[in-house]
């Protein structure tokens, strides 16, 4: 949650009745100020996508109404209990285990109704979740679907539901859609090449 107030939360914090920050100073002992949640896309915590689960202390989450207060702005409604039950001290999630909960956190994706939605989370629990997706893709497209995400590194995923291809009017390639109109920068450029060629008599 501090990466991701630190990534797309708004400007350092000031009182305001109307606005609560998204995060309060020295949250977490950060020695960070407090971050304003003004301009900010909304914040959702969903305990499907934590980290893998089990024995390592560090996996293991604090209470909801800790972070609450820590976290003002941040909607922690899908919650089911304020206590961490998921995490056991003494079972670790088979690498199976945190796939299944992966792609149950990517059917819950689909029925949201956004368009463009930043996940925030651990490079073990997408290593594990993007391993289950590709299997039709080329080796390298699989490759570079799957590999590791180095600390704090941002990537951009289109994610098509083919069942849903055909459904809904887009102005991109996906899925499986041509733009309608010309290519414009592809033709404006091929008409300089095609003039450069007469100029220079090469046609």
């Amino acid at each position: 949650m501090q990466t991701a107030v630190g990534v797309f939360g708004g400007e350092g914090y000031k009182d305001r009745m109307d606005v609560l920050p998204l995060m309060v100073a020295n949250a977490g002992e950060c020695n960070r100020s407090a971050i304003s949640s003004l301009d900010s896309p909304p914040f959702l915590a969903v305990e499907l996508c934590r980290e893998h689960l089990g024995v390592h202390p560090c996996d293991k989450r604090r209470s909801i109404s800790d972070y609450q207060f820590l976290f003002p702005a941040i909607d922690f409604s899908l919650a089911k209990s304020d206590e961490d039950i998921l995490w056991k001290a003494n079972v670790r999630e088979t690498n199976e285990e945190v796939a299944a909960r992966g792609l149950k956190f990517m059917n819950w994706l689909w029925t949201r109704k956004e368009k463009e939605i930043a996940i925030v989370t651990h490079s073990g629990f997408l290593f594990h979740t993007l391993n289950a997706f590709g299997n039709d893709c080329h080796p390298l497209v699989k490759t570079e679907i799957c590999k590791h995400f180095a600390n704090c590194e941002l990537r951009s995923m289109i994610i098509v539901d083919r069942s849903m291809a055909g459904s809904d009017s887009s102005t991109t390639n996906y899925p499986g859609k041509i733009p309608p109109g010309l290519d414009l920068p592809s033709d404006i450029a091929d008409g300089k090449l095609e003039n450069e060629a007469r100029n220079s008599g090469l046609t």
